[in-house]
């Protein structure tokens, strides 16, 4: 699990991580997340991804998955919460 989750995201087991994460895993602002599943996803003001809607379906849920398995960094992270 990250050490540095976005503050934005919406309680929940998926979230985004923070551009700083010391891991370097944070996001890196591709935009790729929340332009393909902008039910999701939305951008701060520095255009870093966080999670604003967790998927609630097994259809949503695939859906989730497949973004975060594009995720140029692995910032999309599930944890299981």
């Amino acid at each position: 699990m990250s050490s540095m989750k976005h503050p934005n995201n919406v309680p929940g087991s998926w979230y985004t991580t923070y551009p700083d994460d010391p891991n370097g895993e944070g996001c890196i602002a591709c935009n790729i997340c929340y332009t393909d599943l902008p039910k999701f996803f939305k951008d701060d003001e520095d255009g870093n991804a966080y999670v604003y809607r967790q998927p609630e379906t097994p259809e949503e849920t695939s859906e989730f998955q497949d973004i975060a398995d594009t995720c140029a960094v692995g910032s999309i992270k599930k944890d299981g919460k």
